[in-house]
């Protein structure tokens, strides 16, 4: 049930902010593939547009090497720029003899994504021709189109752009490795990020050498692209804000147009009734998303949902106002020190950042 505390008089006249959890989209398989670009965050980024920390080397380094790497992609495609249909059945071309795929190497929010969308920008082909989604999303389109059909239809893409590639999922992993190897074989170029753990910052390549180690036959197609650096989304920022009230969140909801208003478990109960493919267009032309009775989540299954809908969130800056625990009480120390605690550190980091930019939302005391 939806949390109204201390909401505004009903005979007010004043609407009462949606659900999320009222939200069922259904979202076709063409839709899928069609948004397989950048997400609004990085409608505009380009590499002109990332600012290199003077402090650390490696981040002027990867926009040079990026840079090159999208100049190098560059020419005229297979088909004349024809877009091939879904569901058509892709024609064979040769391999290249040396495929090229970079990957990105570095903790959270130095800003891969960043340079990953603006290597997808920058490379010279029609939209249609290139594609960028998150792991997750890539292997939701697996699961909607099957595998033979996904290799169909990106096989004839000048560049694949993964970004947060999975390491904490054998079965995914594997998964995608086989399509990338199938991709690979039409002569696709590859670009791909993944986090470094927060507590591995100082041991080298560590991601790297795990990313190479599980994409075992792709390893040699891949340079390694090492980028230092703190967390852009925290660096010189004041500490998260503290939890808002009900009353507060709730008034935040009804006086801010397009918001919505959700109790938290029942959110929790709707996500594991929407599969994560549809969570996008589920937040689709949301200004706010108001929470109340924030807790920590109680199971792994649960946690996993809530890290892909804050991905989705993050992607379409959309800010987030809630009452209860912090964001960064959500996951128990298990999950934390766990197989996926990868997603949940990164969670919390983009959570805390709409939160941030929720604040707007609550008058001035």
């Amino acid at each position: 049930m939806v949390s109204t505390t201390a909401a505004p008089d009903p005979h007010s006249g004043i609407t009462a902010p949606a659900a999320l959890a009222d939200r069922e989209p259904r979202v076709p398989a063409e839709q899928l593939v069609a948004e397989l670009v950048p997400p609004p965050r990085f409608d505009a980024v380009r590499f002109a547009t990332y600012v290199p920390d003077p402090h650390q080397p490696s981040q002027a380094a990867a926009v040079e090497a990026l840079s090159g790497f999208a100049a190098g992609l560059g020419g005229p495609a297979k088909d004349g720029g024809r877009r091939r249909g879904l569901f058509r059945r892709a024609p064979r071309t040769p391999a290249r003899t040396t495929p090229r795929g970079v990957y990105l190497d570095g903790g959270y929010g130095v800003g891969k994504t960043h340079l990953l969308a603006s290597l997808w920008h920058a490379t010279d082909a029609p939209a249609e021709r290139k594609a960028f989604g998150t792991f997750v999303e890539l292997t939701n389109l697996v699961g909607a189109l099957g595998f033979q059909q996904t290799v169909a239809t990106l096989s004839g893409h000048r560049l694949l752009c993964i970004d947060e590639f999975e390491l904490d999922d054998p079965g995914d992993t594997v998964l995608v490795s086989s399509l990338l190897s199938k991709l690979v074989g039409h002569g696709v170029a590859l670009a791909a990020t993944s986090n470094t753990l927060p507590g591995k910052l100082g041991e080298g390549r560590f991601a790297a050498a795990d990313f190479l180690r599980e994409i075992q036959g792709l390893a040699a197609h891949f340079t390694p692209l090492r980028i230092d650096g703190e967390d852009y989304r925290h660096r010189g920022l004041p500490k998260a804000p503290a939890p808002r009230t009900d009353e507060e969140v709730t008034r935040a909801a009804y006086g801010t147009p397009g918001a919505s208003l959700d109790d938290f478990g029942d959110l929790l109960a709707h996500l594991a009734r929407v599969h994560p493919s549809r969570y996008g267009a589920m937040c689709e032309g949301l200004t706010a998303v108001a929470l109340t009775g924030v807790r920590p989540v109680p199971d792994q299954s649960t946690a996993l949902r809530l890290v892909v809908l804050a991905d989705r969130l993050y992607d379409r800056e959309v800010p987030v106002l809630a009452s209860g625990v912090p964001f960064d009480a959500l996951f128990s120390e298990e999950m934390l020190a766990g197989g996926y605690r990868k997603k949940y550190f990164r969670a919390i980091s983009r959570l805390t950042a709409l939160a941030r930019d929720a604040g707007r939302l609550v008058p001035a005391s």
